[in-house]
């Protein structure tokens, strides 16, 4: 509901001045009655931004967008703008992972206002032309496709290859991802031919950076596999989906021994799990992709006219961690009920279930 204290008029603003939609850049004529450094051209776009990112950082915005004072000392200035920079770049990545989460869920509305805020701040700590700028125009791209606008969505692809052309030295996760999300929107546009080129692209350019086996390989494996499966080539697409599990069943599993390995000393000295995202964690997105991916695999095993017992086991392990790291406990008992229950369950992953039952215990 719109209040005289949420509202903004253009022909106050001081001479020179001009207050931009945080969406749309739109003449402003609304403001965050919270933070009060937020604008906004109407309704639609606050709530839009609210949901989607804004009730999660609106108050760190704030030592960001107001003036800041003069300070007499050189030094004193260099800390406070060192300070800035590490707020901002930390914003950067925290409000890319929301948006990456998003994403992976299906949301694609509320990726939009996170990707757009990322997009500003790396514009003002590195400028226009900077190769930081790619994950937020491939966010945004990716988006856009979700929501069946592909021409925004190539509009954002192009605006992404040709930062990366323009770049001398372009790291190499960022080659990846660009080179899947143009897969992906070729997949959309039904050229799977050229899908798969650039998925081996990405698949070349990840594995150079986190090798061959890494889980981050895994997505452009992932994408492969389901063209298989849709142009009817089975037994590659089974290979395939084999090699995914695979990838985030060993990581899942080497992230679960370290979180639970460490549990007893946290206990001893009175530390919560509660206390902070600790770092033997998985990262919002990738906590999301793994339960896309999961999910999506373990729907078509259990759809097969021939079940494979040992890999829906394995999947079901998998999502049994991928629930435990993301402390929905719940959903780690349904499945840890159903491993147990199976009387040719290995003991590797018995006494994986065994820790994880007990890591909850002391909690």
């Amino acid at each position: 509901m719109t209040t005289s204290r949420d509202t903004v008029y253009p022909l106050a603003f001081p001479k020179g001045v001009k207050y931009l939609c945080e969406l749309c850049q739109k003449p402003a004529t609304k403001i965050c009655e919270r933070c009060r450094v937020t604008y906004y051209c109407d309704n639609e776009h606050q709530h839009t931004d609210w949901y989607g990112i804004h009730e999660k950082i609106c108050q760190s915005l704030i030592p960001l967008r107001i003036p800041l004072p003069f300070l007499p000392s050189e030094e004193e200035r260099k800390k406070r703008d060192d300070d800035l920079r590490i707020k901002k770049l930390q914003l950067i990545e925290y409000t890319r992972s929301i948006s990456q989460r998003y994403l992976f869920e299906g949301d694609y509305q509320r990726a939009i206002p996170g990707a757009m805020t990322s997009l500003k701040f790396v514009i003002e700590l590195f400028g226009i032309k900077s190769v930081d700028l790619v994950p937020s125009y491939l966010i945004l791209g990716e988006a856009s496709q979700g929501l069946g606008n592909l021409s925004q969505a190539q509009e954002y692809l192009s605006q992404a290859e040709w930062t990366v052309i323009k770049s001398s030295d372009c790291p190499l996760p960022i080659l990846s991802k660009l080179y899947r999300n143009i897969a992906m929107l070729q997949i959309a546009k039904g050229d799977f031919d050229q899908a798969l080129r650039n998925l081996a692209n990405d698949i070349y350019y990840a594995s150079e950076e986190f090798g061959t086996e890494n889980f981050q390989v895994s997505g452009g494996y992932f994408l492969i596999a389901n063209i298989f499966f849709r142009q009817g080539k089975m037994d590659i697409a089974d290979s395939l989906y084999r090699q995914v599990v695979n990838m985030w069943h060993s990581h899942l599993t080497q992230v679960v021994e370290k979180k639970t390995e460490i549990s007893e000393l946290d206990t001893i000295l009175g530390k919560k799990d509660d206390d902070d995202r600790d770092s033997e964690s998985l990262e919002l997105a990738s906590e999301a992709e793994a339960k896309k991916v999961l999910y999506s695999i373990y729907e078509i095993r259990r759809n097969e006219s021939t079940l494979d017992d040992a890999e829906l086991t394995k999947i079901e392990h998998c999502l049994s961690m991928v629930h435990f790291l993301s402390k929905e406990y719940d959903k780690v008992k349904n499945y840890s009920d159903l491993l147990e229950s199976k009387s040719d369950l290995n003991d590797a992953i018995r006494a994986n279930l065994t820790r994880i039952n007990n890591f909850i215990k002391m909690k």
